[in-house]
Parts: structure tokens; C-alpha cells; sequence
């Protein structure tokens, strides 16, 4: 199979399925997954090398696209507006589950501590390419408006990966047996989000400043491209700085919201259009990166441990909400929102066994049963219960002045 017939295969039929399932009343990326999973199982063998070589770069791009969209989105307000309970979500489901799972992996699958550790918070990572497009849906459409309950999902989730994979390279240096600093490797939690923060808002002014000087002699588009390259450029060197990229990237498109609007707008309505080739892209790669074959290595044992291990981090997103002034139905639908699994056991669930870890196969065959079962449970969930457990703020509903406002913001884009 050649490089140019698989990246059609990709594009088109990740577009056909993903029309297929929303005329089934499902999720159009579960079906993008699925087709990648189909594609992987039955054609695996015959991909080209190449496409394990790009594909990182292309799920780092729609992330990136998906994030700038979700800080476009996100203003100052609104972010005061969910302060506490995004900041509890950001990182209590994340350690519930995560040792929780430590203990299941240590007990029941006989794991050493330090190795059933590595499992666990490879684990405990909740997608952002599952979750963020889901929450953009919604706040499009209105859903959650009054509490801003997407808004609190986006900002908490941003930050959960932050924590799974610094804990998760701490215990992976001690299975390795390197000489880890527990205080210095946790101490990198805070420095990482910090760092990413920083690193985003020096970007942000930047373009802020150039976007305002230059305003009329940019296009929209070349603005759009110079925002995609900057975000590349800063993902790349928070990776080389052990720094939270992504979130670096969410900030970069909030400080533009805040600093610059009528650029946001137009970058907003590009970065729309361009979600939608790397939306297939994005969720055609990850079913890509499962192999059933693998996932089935992990047997009930597997299915029991990632089921008790989402009981786990559900009594944690309640405990996280549970004081905040929203619904039952609101804080039932954050459950389902951190339940779905995909983007960093696919890139990194084959590391513990790249850097010769006891039962480094078996995590393998964890991580990739986690993107397959819950995946498509999240999915499921989100969009299928997200209008029913959510109240919904229709434009026709908007108070004189929103009202007004939205006319004048349609207008600022138009």
C-alpha cells in the first residue's frame, strides 16, 4: 500500500464513516476511530513505515488546532466564573484513579510497586482529542451555557495529562532504575504548568502586538498561518523543556481573545474550517495506533482492572464538583467527560516496553484495551447524554443585551 493511497483512504473514508454514524444518531469520530481500527487490524502489515514516522506530527497539529480553538473560546470571565472546580478537576481524578490503579496493578496483575506505578498513570490520562471537541460542540450549541460546565471540563482536562505524565516518568525512572529525586521529579509539576502558562503568554503578547500593528496588511488566512507555525514552534520547544506545550498553546489563544478580538474571530472561523481535515486525521490516526490483537493479550483481567480503575476517578470528579453551585445532572455529565482514554496511552503506551520495563508487553496490551473500551464509551456518552444533561441557552433565549452583543460580535467577524 503506498503513502498517497493510505492518506486518501484516511481522509475519505474517515469523511464517509464519520457522515455514516451521524445519520445513525452517533458520534461522527467514533466512527473515524473505528475505521482506523478496522484499517489497522486488517492492513497493518502492509502500511507503509512512513506513516508511524508522520503520524506524531500530524496528531500534534489537530491538537494544536483543537486547543487554539478551545482558547479562542474561553474568556477571562468565564474562566474566573469556574475558578475552583476546574482546578480540582485538573488533577484530583487524575491521583484518585491513579493510585487506585496502582494498588489494583500491584495486587491483582502482581506488578512491583514502581512497575504497577508506570501502568497506572500511563493509564490515568484522560484524552484532550476526545474531550476538547466534544466541549466546543456543545458550547456551540449552547449546552451548559448557565454554569459554564464545558468551559470547566476544557481547563480541567488541559491540565489532568500534565499530571499523568510527570508521575507516570517518575516511576518510569525508578522501574528503570535511574537515580530519580521524587521532590525534584514532583516539584516538575507545578514548573511544567507554569512554565507552559508563561511560555504561552509570551506568545500570545506577541502575536497580540503584531496582529494589532499590522491588522489591515495581514490576511486572515496568513494570520491563521503564522498562529499554527508559532504553536508548532512552541510545542516543540516545551517538549524540550519538559513544559506543558498544550496548555501553552490554550493560553496563547486566550491572551488573543482578551488582547486582540477582532483577530481572534477571524483566526477562530479559519481554525473552524481547518478542523475539519484534522479531525479525521486526528481520530483515523489514533484507531491506527490500536492493535485489537494486542488489546485482547489483557483479558477480563484488563477489562475489571480499567473498569474499577474509572470507578475510581468518577468518586473523584464528583468529590471535585461536589461543592460547586451546578446540578446532579451537570456533575453526572463532568463523570462521563473524564471518562474517554486515547491520546497519551496512543503515544506512549509502547514506552515501558521501548525502555525494557518488567511486563512492559502486558501495559501495552493495557493502554491499548483502555483507548478500545473507553474510547467509545466516552463518546458515546458525551454526545448522546451532554444535550440531555445539560440546560441549553439558545440565542433566541439571550437577554436584550447578549443579544446585542452576539449581533455586534457576528458582526466583528463578518
Amino acid at each position: 500500500m503506498t503513502l498517497n493511497f493510505l492518506i486518501v483512504l484516511i481522509l475519505i473514508g474517515g469523511w464517509l464513516t464519520g457522515k455514516l454514524f451521524t445519520r445513525m444518531g452517533l458520534p461522527s469520530v467514533l466512527g473515524m476511530t473505528l475505521l482506523g481500527i478496522a484499517l489497522s487490524y486488517f492492513y497493518r502489515s502492509v502500511f507503509p513505515e512512513v506513516i508511524w514516522e508522520i503520524s506524531p506530527f500530524f496528531k500534534s497539529l489537530a491538537l494544536i488546532v483543537i486547543l487554539l480553538r478551545a482558547g479562542l473560546g474561553i474568556s477571562r470571565a468565564t474562566l474566573k466564573k469556574v475558578g475552583l472546580p476546574a482546578v480540582l478537576l485538573s488533577f484530583i481524578p487524575c491521583l484518585s484513579e491513579g493510585f487506585f490503579l496502582m494498588f489494583l496493578f500491584h495486587k491483582i496483575a502482581g506488578f512491583e510497586l514502581a512497575v504497577a506505578g508506570v501502568a497506572a498513570f500511563l493509564l490515568a490520562a484522560v484524552s484532550p482529542a476526545v474531550v476538547v471537541p466534544s466541549m466546543l460542540d456543545l458550547k456551540e450549541r449552547g449546552f451548559g451555557k448557565k454554569n459554564d460546565i464545558p468551559t470547566m471540563i476544557l481547563a480541567g482536562a488541559s491540565m489532568d495529562d500534565v499530571f499523568a505524565i510527570t508521575i507516570f516518568t517518575i516511576f518510569l525512572g525508578v522501574a528503570g532504575g535511574n537515580d530519580v529525586s521524587l521532590l525534584k521529579s514532583v516539584a516538575q509539576i507545578p514548573l511544567s504548568i507554569g512554565g507552559g502558562v508563561a511560555v504561552g503568554l509570551i506568545v500570545g503578547f506577541f502575536l497580540v502586538w503584531y496582529f494589532n500593528r499590522n491588522h489591515e496588511r495581514i490576511r486572515a488566512t496568513e494570520k491563521t498561518l503564522l498562529l499554527l507555525g508559532t504553536a508548532i514552534l512552541l510545542v516543540q520547544v516545551g517538549d524540550w523543556l519538559h513544559l506543558a506545550a498544550l496548555l501553552g498553546v490554550m493560553t496563547t489563544g486566550f491572551i488573543l481573545l482578551e488582547k486582540s478580538e477582532r483577530a481572534a474571530h477571524e483566526l477562530a472561523y479559519n481554525l473552524n474550517k481547518a478542523w475539519v481535515f484534522a479531525e479525521i486525521l486526528l481520530f483515523v490516526l489514533i484507531g491506527m495506533s490500536v492493535d485489537i490483537s494486542v488489546a485482547l493479550d489483557a483479558g477480563l483481567k484488563g477489562l475489571l482492572i480499567i473498569f474499577l480503575g474509572l470507578i475510581a476517578r468518577s468518586a473523584g470528579v464528583l468529590f471535585s464538583v461536589l461543592f460547586a453551585p451546578v446540578s446532579w445532572k451537570e456533575r453526572w455529565f463532568c463523570v462521563f467527560s473524564y471518562l474517554p482514554k486515547a491520546t497519551v496511552q496512543a503515544a506512549m503506551g509502547s514506552v515501558p516496553l521501548a525502555a525494557g520495563i518488567a511486563h512492559g508487553e502486558e501495559i501495552l496490551a493495557y493502554a491499548v484495551m483502555a483507548i478500545v473500551f473507553t474510547a467509545p464509551l466516552g463518546l458515546i456518552l458525551i454526545r448522546q447524554f451532554g444535550p440531555q444533561l445539560l440546560e441549553v441557552e439558545l440565542p433566541a433565549e439571550d437577554s436584550p443585551e447578549e443579544g446585542h452583543d452576539r449581533r455586534e460580535e457576528d458582526g466583528t467577524r463578518r
